[in-house]
């Protein structure tokens, strides 16, 4: 074989062997592309929201107060302890209180023993004046007398109730679940009746505290519909308290979003985002899972006769699982679901 004809038939083996690989390649970016789950950019009836700035408040939040007075003997909890419900936060000495229970048992018993003689008074006094042998005037003083013995067999036992309550009161029990913001007293301080011992909040259930101009509060009037956004997700508002007078100063009315037990990642004091829904449009959505956000670039992959390819988009907010498309996308066109495969997809199709 001459050295031209084995050139050719080299040149000739090379051509097929490119057209197999670029025919394979082809095979592959369409079965590439084929396996793409995709979604299609559609308008839809959405909300119209207005977001302003709230602050997360516990809705059982209190300062625990002494009353009775005495010396702390123990101190059970500190700040940022968590509290079960009915815990003994603050315990008191209590020999006044268990020595005036005592005394008021002793009354009570006294005064049950003079009602029993009364009665029996009362009773003699009846049949002596049935036989003829007393006269009315006995009569009306035992009756008296076991009306007065009744009475203060009630004193006493009003006196014993008193008592006991302010036995109970030398024990201070947390009211409900939850954490010890402040911690007013120390172990073996003296303390009188009012006097602050702890403050705590629960966490179990929060609200938001928003102010809304008067255009806003108007429309929420009319349609009370609120969510806040949270680092979890947005979270629907359960209730809505429009305050019905705005603040002198600012002209703004106050709004009380309740939330639904649980926590949320949110905490007393925190600045949050809390969005009211005040009408409705067409907006542009695809899923937000087709969003592919790098740095400060946000983009999606579309997919049509051009193959794959990334297209930089302006989005709006979010609505449960999509997203507004503000800019860079139109209505019917598709986008990739998985960005990951997508990207290999647009890359193995360029190179």
């Amino acid at each position: 074989m001459t050295p031209i004809r084995q050139r050719s038939k080299l040149t000739l083996l090379s051509i097929i062997a490119l057209a197999i690989t670029s025919s394979l390649c082809s095979m592959a970016i369409a079965a590439s592309e084929e396996s793409l789950q995709t979604a299609t950019a559609s308008y839809e009836i959405a909300a119209i929201e207005r977001v302003f700035d709230g602050t997360v408040e516990a809705v059982h939040q209190a300062t625990m107060s002494a009353q009775t007075g005495g010396r702390i003997a123990e101190l059970n909890y500190d700040v940022d302890d968590f509290v079960e419900v009915g815990s003994v936060l603050v315990r008191f000495t209590d020999v006044e209180q268990r020595s005036a229970l005592r005394q008021a048992n002793a009354q009570l018993a006294e005064a049950r023993a003079r009602q029993t003689e009364s009665e029996e008074e009362y009773r003699r006094a009846q049949e002596l004046k049935q036989r003829g042998l007393g006269s009315q005037r006995d009569l009306d003083r035992a009756l008296a007398a076991r009306d007065s013995a009744i009475a203060r067999v009630a004193s006493a036992e009003s006196a014993i109730e008193t008592a006991q309550q302010q036995l109970d009161y030398t024990t201070v029990k947390a009211p409900y679940a939850g954490i010890v913001t402040k911690r007013f007293v120390e172990r073996g301080e003296t303390v009188a009746p009012g006097q602050p011992l702890m403050s705590g909040l629960s966490l179990e259930k929060l609200r938001v505290a928003v102010d809304l101009p008067q255009t806003v509060a108007t429309e929420v009037r009319k349609n009370p519909q609120a969510s806040v956004v949270t680092a979890e997700g947005r979270v629907a508002a359960t209730d809505i308290t429009l305050f019905p007078i705005a603040d002198p100063v600012t002209n703004t009315f106050r709004v009380r979003l309740e939330l639904p037990d649980g926590q949320f990642g949110l905490y007393p004091g925190m600045f949050v985002k809390a969005a009211f829904a005040i009408g409705e449009a067409e907006r542009l959505l695809i899923p937000a899972q087709a969003v592919l956000r790098r740095s400060e670039v946000t983009a999606v992959y579309v997919v049509g006769e051009e193959g794959v390819r990334l297209r930089q988009v302006r989005t709006g907010q979010q609505f449960g699982e999509h997203i507004e498309i503000l800019s860079g996308l139109a209505d019917g066109e598709k986008v990739a679901l998985d960005p990951v495969r997508a990207g290999m997809a647009a890359k193995v199709a360029t190179g």
